[in-house]
């Protein structure tokens, strides 16, 4: 099995470039089944959920090609099937947004149950309700979803969503820009790549309004055409290695990012002691000496991100003070990686869904595993901020989201090499 092995101590310097955004990827691929002709996305990072993501898209019949590093040339045209393999699937959590482009194209799917991180438990229930109010049969057996439909009932509705599911609002967007009629999504997800994937579908022919707010409405068309569309920068990656810098220490610009997608992000880690110059497309982040104790509950955005919950921690770790970590998206991610900053030396209390971090001046090496992909991500934060060598294990999980994090991080001045035992 692959490992990251890190020397930790160095503060991070230089310029680091954040890829396209792996939420809006992997949910604007797969809407490219809904096109009729050639489509070219660029900003494509290249990372593993990607690439299963292409091999799942070739199979079912979708001519593929990579004609340049980033960019991904799509024709659906000649999709043989609405049944995705299910070992591909089940690799990734967001091979469930097959469901909706292949109903809304083909009016019917049978997709296996997803993979991707462990975590939470995440159900689908949102995404199912979206799809019967749309007029769809769906049916749960042996692991798969079997959407099938009339189509005659298969129409625009609302939907009324009873949690804020960026998923089930990616779902639903899909499966509504085919269908005749007009579907609106009420207490829909406000994400930036939810506005990503509308402003996709809209440069391709579709009719939705409202996406990044928590009204978005579709009128649907007959057929969607080709056309060019760049994935934005990943919100993500690049708070990964904004939370690095404040955490390792040194001075880094991170380029290609959208300032406002950071807000929530960034005026955290100001209020830690980093700090933080706004450009119009990049970020210059400063730190030196101890970050001072916080308070962050992760909440939909554009509250704090949950997806940034476990980097964070590795700043709370190191900061003075007492700091107070609430998870209010997924219950148990705190498992994924505090008995691992632990074993670093952090001192963690969780108590339900808060954990209570008292600061300590510095983490130590150690060897820890990875249970997901955040959690991967701050245990190589930890690492490079740690005394000693800190061995990283289970790193496909970190693969899944950041593209070349490895050369990113040694541009940077990180000690940081990838092994195969």
């Amino acid at each position: 099995m692959a490992r990251y092995e890190i020397t930790g101590g160095n503060a991070l310097c230089g310029e680091v470039t954040i890829s396209g955004a792996k939420n809006a990827a992997v949910a604007i691929l797969p809407a490219a089944i809904l096109v009729g002709g050639k489509c070219r996305v660029e900003n494509v990072p290249d990372i593993s959920d990607v690439r299963i993501l292409l091999e799942i898209l070739r199979d079912l019949g979708v001519d593929v090609a990579c004609p340049e590093p980033g960019v991904v040339e799509l024709d659906s045209t000649e999709i043989k099937s609405t049944t995705p393999n299910p070992e591909l699937v089940r690799k990734m959590r967001a091979s469930y947004y097959l469901m909706g482009a292949l109903l809304s194209r083909f009016g019917q799917a049978n997709v296996a149950l997803p993979g991707g991180c462990n975590f939470a438990s995440r159900p689908i229930d949102q995404h199912i309700k979206g799809f019967r109010a749309l007029g769809a049969n769906v049916e749960e057996a042996d692991d798969y979803v079997n959407l099938t439909s009339d189509p005659e009932t298969l129409c625009g509705h609302r939907v009324s969503l009873d949690v804020v599911s960026v998923g089930a609002t990616v779902n639903i967007m899909l499966a509504a820009t085919l269908l005749p009629g007009q579907t609106v999504i009420e207490n829909a997800a406000k994400e930036p790549h939810i506005v990503d994937l509308a402003n996709f579908l809209n440069t391709m022919g579709a009719r939705i309004s409202g996406a990044g707010t928590d009204t978005v409405k579709i009128k649907g068309v007959e057929q969607l055409f080709g056309g060019t569309y760049a994935i934005i920068p990943d919100q993500i990656e690049a708070g990964t290695y904004l939370a690095a810098v404040a955490a390792t220490g040194g001075d880094v610009l991170v380029k290609n990012v959208i300032p406002k997608h950071m807000d929530c992000i960034t005026s955290k880690l100001a209020e830690m002691g980093a700090e933080i110059t706004n450009f119009d497309d990049a970020i210059r982040v400063r730190s030196s000496g101890r970050l001072h104790d916080t308070t962050v509950k992760t909440r939909p955005y554009p509250g704090f991100p949950t997806d940034m919950q476990a980097q964070i921690c590795v700043c709370m770790s190191l900061a003075k003070g007492v700091s107070r970590l609430t998870e209010s998206v997924y219950e148990t991610r705190f498992f994924g990686y505090c008995t691992e900053l632990q074993s670093m030396g952090a001192e963690i209390l969780i108590n339900g869904k808060t954990a209570m971090i008292t600061g300590c001046e510095r983490l130590r090496g150690a060897e820890v595993t990875a249970r997901d992909l955040r959690a991967g991500a701050a245990l190589i934060i930890a690492g490079l901020a740690a005394e000693g060598v800190t061995t990283v294990r289970n790193i496909h999980f970190v693969e899944r989201g950041y593209e070349n994090i490895i050369q990113k991080l040694t541009a940077l001045g990180a000690q940081i090499r990838r092994l195969d035992d």
